[in-house]
């Protein structure tokens, strides 16, 4: 792919709205870190996606997708090519329709943009008294994100609620696909890299208000007590390897707390890399290697980040 440099003044003037020239992908990371994209761009709908999407392709220019930025580490190096974040009708959320009994329970659909927060959502369905996303309401996210890396906590996943997606592919088309289809594992999706998720349909379950509120308080409390919530991170930053717990073999190796320059394991949960307010993405990145190497010398497992590394290391 070429670098976007030798095309910025064609970007310049082919694009109407604004674009941020290399601006620092920290205030797009909830890691706080990451170097200068070549440029930032927003789309507020289907249309201006597909125009910029097909112009990059074009140009042979490289691009990449960013939601909330909550599982994500950009290099100090930067990203060459464009960044596009979803906004406008990207972040929207609409109750569709009634479906047909199922198991005797009334289903509910509940269209969100890939833009639009799980927080968001989650607060939503609790105004329409529609339960299956509680588990979200603490996980920082955006609806494309949480999908793509198949989002969950507390024993659920969220593409086990995804009843349809409207996608479009690296040639501008859109179309849909059943949720079904969508291939969903542990933290993953099967589709290509290069399939955008522009809205996502959830099937949920008519329920108590009260019920749901409660089962949303409990699990931002268990966040609270459990997780480093008031200190920059990525969430979870290794998977779950079969039958165990990521955090526990980081302590079990006697790296809580252990840090490389600003980057630190928390004191609170193992499996959370936090910024203790000076860290660079190279810290980061060095922390992670050698709870790697750790846990690999312990116990032999090789774990696997769960935050997905932008642009190579």
């Amino acid at each position: 792919m070429a670098r976007l440099n030798s095309h910025a003044r064609d970007l310049d003037r082919f694009w109407q709205g604004r674009i941020l020239w290399d601006s620092p992908m920290s205030q797009f990371s909830t890691l706080k870190v990451g170097g200068p994209a070549e440029a930032i761009i927003s789309v507020t709908n289907n249309q201006e996606l597909n125009k910029l999407i097909l112009w990059l392709k074009k140009h042979e220019i490289g691009w990449w997708i960013v939601g909330r930025g909550s599982n994500i580490l950009v290099p100090d190096t930067g990203l060459a090519g464009v960044v596009i974040i979803l906004e406008g009708e990207f972040r929207s959320i609409e109750k569709l329709m009634n479906s047909s009994i199922t198991r005797k329970k009334e289903k509910v659909l509940i269209r969100a943009g890939a833009g639009c927060l799980l927080p968001k959502l989650v607060n939503y369905c609790i105004s329409q008294n529609l339960s299956g996303l509680e588990f979200g309401v603490g996980i920082p996210g955006s609806i494309g994100g949480a999908i793509v890396m198949n989002a969950g906590a507390w024993g659920y996943e969220i593409g086990s609620l995804v009843d349809e997606v409207l996608l479009m592919n690296s040639n501008g088309d859109i179309f849909p696909e059943q949720g079904r289809n969508l291939g969903f594992f542990y933290r993953k999706w099967s589709l290509p890299h290069n399939m955008i998720l522009l809205s996502a349909t959830f099937s949920l379950t008519p329920g108590s208000k009260d019920v749901i509120k409660a089962t949303c308080r409990k699990y931002q409390e268990l966040r609270r007590r459990n997780q480093p919530v008031a200190e920059p991170s990525a969430g979870s930053f290794f998977k779950n390897p079969p039958a165990d717990s990521a955090g526990r073999l980081i302590e079990k190796a006697g790296l809580k707390g252990f840090s490389v320059g600003g980057a630190k394991i928390s004191e609170k949960h193992a499996n959370f890399i936090v910024n203790t307010g000076k860290a660079s993405a190279a810290d980061i990145l060095h922390l992670m290697q050698t709870v790697q190497q750790e846990v690999y010398k312990r116990f032999g497992i090789k774990l696997e980040p769960e935050v997905h590394i932008l642009g190579g290391v």
